[in-house]
């Protein structure tokens, strides 16, 4: 016959045999509890996390966009410049360097040979 025992003495029983494991686990329907209150803050998450990469995405765009603007209109500037050929085959002459290398180094320093000249001499002793 099957004694009955008392929830109480159940764990004293426990206590006084620690051999025996606990049974914690929660219920089927705790742990479904459980994964619907951690599921319920995900979409939250989410869609701030969702808006943080769309403002990203908009600042990066925008940024490039004036990167490339900007560069844009460098060019068109430095397009402007008038150089002398014959600058051109000092330049490249001088400092060993391609004819499209030295014509745009002399447009940045304004068609300026002499400017040139200096500014690759500075950058030769560094």
């Amino acid at each position: 016959m099957a004694k009955k025992v008392d929830p109480s003495e159940e764990d004293v029983e426990q206590e006084e045999n620690p051999e025996q494991p606990v049974d914690d686990k929660p219920t089927e329907s705790e742990a479904a509890n459980a994964l619907d209150k951690m599921t319920d803050v995900v979409p939250e998450e989410k869609q701030l996390d969702e808006n943080r990469v769309k403002k990203a995405m908009v600042a990066l765009a925008s940024s490039q966009k004036a990167d490339k603007e900007a560069a844009r209109l460098k060019e068109k500037e430095l397009a402007a410049v008038k150089v002398d050929k014959a600058d051109i085959e000092v330049v490249a002459l001088e400092f060993e360097m391609d004819k499209k290398l030295a014509e745009r180094k002399l447009r940045e320093c304004g068609g300026n040979l002499l400017v040139t000249l200096n500014e690759k001499q500075n950058l030769a002793v560094l």
